[in-house]
Order: structure tokens, then sequence, then C-alpha cells
């Protein structure tokens, strides 16, 4: 069993209690229904249960899962959505986020499926350099729940992540008026370390449960990175800026108002080799940037406070 990031609730049926939990939000209907169809459990051409039977299966009103079905026909999974009659998956679901026609998307909703997808190869090999680890600790939790399922039996996965040293003065996270806070500081390197034990946790829990031979190394860079990047199996490069804004004060924590990046929402590029010189061309030295910081400048990194 693996440690949880996140812990969706569920159900309830046109106001009618199934499980005593709160209803399920569009968002969450979308990105289970998005789940399936990446796993192959909806496949290419599919036409859809109906839009009654969905709201029954997830005990949300139509409009609900109208909504849902919209976001995941915008992200090109879907096709044919109407109020008349189901929905049909696309025919190439899973090159819908890759490619020079991928448009980008925010990182919640193009990592997870792309690293499930890495997954169904035999030798996983993924690479990040990022700022917490956080969007990686949480779209790692749909190929590990489809491997506790059964489902993906990779034999073999290396991960390494590269993520700013706790000795640096960090870029941002920062106080807007530019004085000296060491709560800031304390609190990114625990989340820093606390997102990293994480992920390296319920990856090297597969050595146990399912004889999967698991690597995960993590090494300090020197500066706070300005993007984030994941490189997938040698063939995908996903590429994003840290995008800063201002975050005002929490009086009741007495946390002051910072100049942050919301990671989990930065907008997604997707880039693919194969797929023209330009994505080739970019994957290729991409690999090259992230090697060369792994073995020149970057050190040890241990993930304790």
């Amino acid at each position: 069993m693996y440690c949880s990031v996140v812990d969706p609730e569920h159900d309830s049926v046109n106001g009618r209690k199934r499980s005593g939990r709160p209803q399920r939000t569009h968002h969450q209907v979308a990105d289970e229904l998005r789940a399936r169809i990446r796993s192959g459990a909806l496949r290419p051409g599919e036409r859809m249960p109906t839009q009654a039977q969905l709201a029954h299966e997830f005990g949300v009103e139509r409009g609900a899962v109208r909504q849902a079905l919209r976001i995941l026909q915008s992200e090109r999974l879907l096709t044919n959505v109407s109020k008349g009659s189901p929905a049909t998956v696309a025919p190439d679901p899973v090159g819908a986020l890759t490619g020079p026609q991928a448009p980008p998307r925010p990182t919640t909703v193009a990592l997870a499926p792309r690293i499930a997808d890495a997954f169904a190869a035999e030798h996983v090999e993924i690479d990040a350099v990022c700022l917490t680890s956080i969007s990686l600790t949480l779209a790692i939790g749909e190929p590990l729940r489809q491997i506790h399922a059964g489902r993906l039996k990779p034999a073999k996965v290396d991960v390494r992540v590269l993520l700013p040293s706790r000795d640096i003065d960090l870029a941002f996270p920062v106080p807007v008026e530019g004085h000296d806070d060491d709560r800031v500081h304390e609190r990114w390197l625990a989340m820093r370390n606390a997102q990293g034990q994480v992920l390296q946790h319920n990856l090297l829990a597969l050595r146990a449960t399912h004889g999967i031979d698991v690597r995960v190394t993590f090494r300090a860079l020197p500066f706070t990175p300005p993007v984030k990047l994941y490189l997938l199996n040698g063939t995908e490069a996903l590429f994003a800026y840290y995008t800063l804004t201002r975050r005002e004060a929490e009086t009741d924590h007495e946390q002051p108002a910072l100049y942050d990046a919301q990671g989990t929402q930065s907008m997604l590029f997707a880039f693919r080799q194969g797929a023209g010189l330009r994505d080739t061309t970019f994957v290729e030295q991409s690999h090259l940037w992230f090697n060369a910081l792994w073995e020149t400048i970057s050190s040890e990194l241990v993930l304790t406070s």
C-alpha cells in the first residue's frame, strides 16, 4: 500500500445520500473518466455510457456530468459530446497530450496521464527538475494504483529528481517586503522534504509488494529553477514555466505576503521524439541539459529537515 497525498471525496445522488460523503465535483468525475481512458478501460472509438448512467454511477447531477464531458472534449479525449447521445472516446487519446499539435494544459491535467503511459514500459525512466516535486508525487499515484490493481507491471523503475538545495537563498517563494524570513524558507524546505519522502516511499514499496527493481535518487541544485521539466523514457519532454504571483498574507498563521508560484497550475508543454524535428531536438537537448546539471554542479541531497 502506498501513502496518499490526496483523499478525494465522493457521492450523493440528486440530493439523496449514498454513502454519507460529500458529492463529487465535475472535476473529480472528469479525473476518473480520464483515468479510465488512459488505462484502456474505455477504448478508442468506444461509446461512453449515457449521461444518465454516469450521473447515477457517480452520484451527481447530469449538469456535473456534462461539465466533466466538456472538459475531456476540450482535452481531445472525447468526441460527439452533446445532450442527445453518448460521447465517444477519441481515436487516439494517448497522442492527444503529446506532439506538435497538442495544446498546453495545466500540470494537474497533463502530467498524470503521461506518467501513467510511461509506466507501461518494461523499463520506466523519469527525470525531473522542479521546486518541490509535489506535482510528480501526485502524478505517480495513478500508475501506482494500476500496478496494485495488476494492470501494469514494469520490471524496472529509475527516477532522478533535481531540487533546489536547502542551503541557497531561494528566488521564490520570498516575502514581498524583501526582508529575511526564515519561516518562509522553512515551510518550503518542509514541503520539499515531505513530498520527496512520499514519492520515494511509494516507489520503493514496489520492491516488496511487486518485486520491481526501483531506484529513486535526488540531487540538489545551487539555484532556484525558473522552469519545471519532466523527461519520460527518453522519448518525451514536458516543460512548464513557474509564473510568479503575489500571495497575500495569512494573518491567522502570521505568514507574510509572498511572491510564489503555483507549480501544479503551470501550463505544461509536451514534446515527443519522432513527432518532427522541433520535438525531437527539444527532447534531445532537454536530456543533455538535465544530465549536465546532474553530473556537474548538483550535489547530494538528503530529505531531512
